[in-house]
């Protein structure tokens, strides 16, 4: 029955079905079979439980704001500060490119409001030095990834609401994993550009960086406020979301006056449509593993490895990503984690695996799916806002995901980099 159910879903993707259709269609088929046994109204209550967890709040008001900044002076800002001092470098632009990201991610917590703030802009730019199309754009939409780790990160709230896990804690657990993915990806993109010869920008005067610090500062405030307010004690997750929209409106409508009053409603309309087709994911989401776990299938899957496996770690953490990673290859990584992470929450408490590692691990997956192929989001994002065919966006995107597939091996080797920064706010 279990592979007439898989067969079904598996059969409307291929047809071209949202996502939300096969989860639904997969809900009612165990309901009407004898997989399982429930009615409506339980079905019902699962949905409305999984949209109403208070935190879920927070996932619209960082998305305005994101929206918001995305259409400011922000990301320009933040590039003139990286550029400044990253110019003179080999590899100079695309070094800039991680890093921007990377402080991009930290103000908006999205993927693809990074790939179209940072690519619009840095894009152009190498190409003019000589860069490939097609290095340009694999190294755009995967230094993106680092947006889904540094905070805020809708990937985190989402998990977090899953697994009942501190979102503060996981946004700082996000941090020092983001950089290291940054760091790789400049070291690579430095020797990249020293193998092909591509010659280094003028190095940028003393005066011209401080002048690009200068018109940065009040942009990299946004950290500071979502996280050092989170764990100052100021306020919660949803209202350091809340402040996180104050904060864009005050730096782009009254100070920048890049964003007028007028384009609040369009931009609150594009919020409002992202949210409700997250909103409905989560809530069709949440039934579909209520479903499957009072059919057993989370038992009858992992019973078996959990007996194989023992109490490793390690090897939970394996099995772990490399399920996200190939589920994320294939599907949108929000679905992934709303379908998976029920089903290995038995795996996750017998090994004894710290949840937090465990949601950066996680995140992370979601965040490499992202941008790889065949149906990664920021690939379609790169296509619509650079106009260009599904394989030159992919053509380069192999050596990204190795560093990706590497960094990930590292986390779990090394648990001390995600745990770090979450044991010094806990003492």
């Amino acid at each position: 029955m279990l592979s007439i159910l898989l067969l079904i879903m598996v059969i409307l993707l291929l047809l071209g079905f949202p996502m939300m259709v096969p989860l639904a269609v997969g809900t009612l088929f165990m309901m009407f079979t004898d997989m399982t046994f429930f009615g409506p109204d339980q079905a019902v209550s699962w949905m409305i439980n999984g949209v109403g967890s208070w935190v879920l709040a927070a996932v619209p008001m960082f998305i305005f704001a994101a929206d918001i900044l995305s259409k400011g002076h922000t990301a320009n800002r933040l590039l003139d500060l990286v550029d400044s001092f990253s110019r003179h470098l080999r590899g100079g632009l695309p070094i800039t490119t991680a890093v921007s990201c990377a402080l991009f991610g930290a103000v908006s917590g999205s993927t693809q409001a990074t790939v179209v703030a940072v690519g619009g802009p840095m894009r152009p730019r190498m190409l003019t030095k000589g860069y490939p199309d097609s290095f340009a754009l694999a190294l755009i939409i995967n230094a993106s990834d680092i947006a889904l780790l540094i905070p805020p990160s809708i990937g985190f709230i989402i998990y977090g609401v899953i697994m009942k896990t501190s979102i503060g804690d996981l946004f700082l657990a996000g941090i020092l994993p983001g950089l290291l993915i940054m760091l790789m990806f400049s070291i690579y993109c430095y020797f990249w550009a020293r193998i092909k010869g591509i010659a280094s920008e003028p190095k940028a005067s003393w005066t011209v960086r401080f002048k690009a610090l200068r018109n940065a500062i009040l942009p990299m405030g946004f950290p500071i406020i979502v996280v050092g307010g989170i764990y100052g004690g100021f306020f919660s997750a949803v209202e350091a979301s809340a402040v996180a929209v104050a904060y864009a409106l005050l730096l782009e409508v009254v100070i920048y006056r890049k964003v007028s009053i007028r384009d609040l409603g369009s931009l609150a309309l594009s919020t409002g449509m992202i949210t409700a087709v997250v909103f409905i994911l989560v809530a069709i989401g949440a039934a579909f593993p209520q479903a499957l776990g009072t059919a057993g299938v989370p038992e009858e899957l992992l019973d078996p490895i959990i007996d194989r496996i023992g109490d490793s770690q390690i090897i939970a953490l394996l099995l772990i990503a490399a399920a996200f990673f190939i589920g994320c290859m294939f599907v949108d990584p929000i679905v992934v984690i709303l379908i998976l992470v029920p089903i290995f929450k038995p795996l996750i408490q017998a090994t004894g695996l710290d949840p937090i590692h465990v949601g950066v691990i996680v995140t992370l997956q979601a965040a490499i799916g992202s941008a790889t192929p065949p149906f990664g989001c920021d690939i379609f994002t790169a296509i619509a806002v650079f106009r260009r065919p599904y394989m030159d966006v992919i053509r380069g995107t192999p050596p990204f995901v190795f560093i990706l597939l590497l960094a990930t091996l590292i986390l779990i080797l090394f648990p001390q980099i995600s745990l770090f920064l979450p044991s010094l706010a806990g003492k």
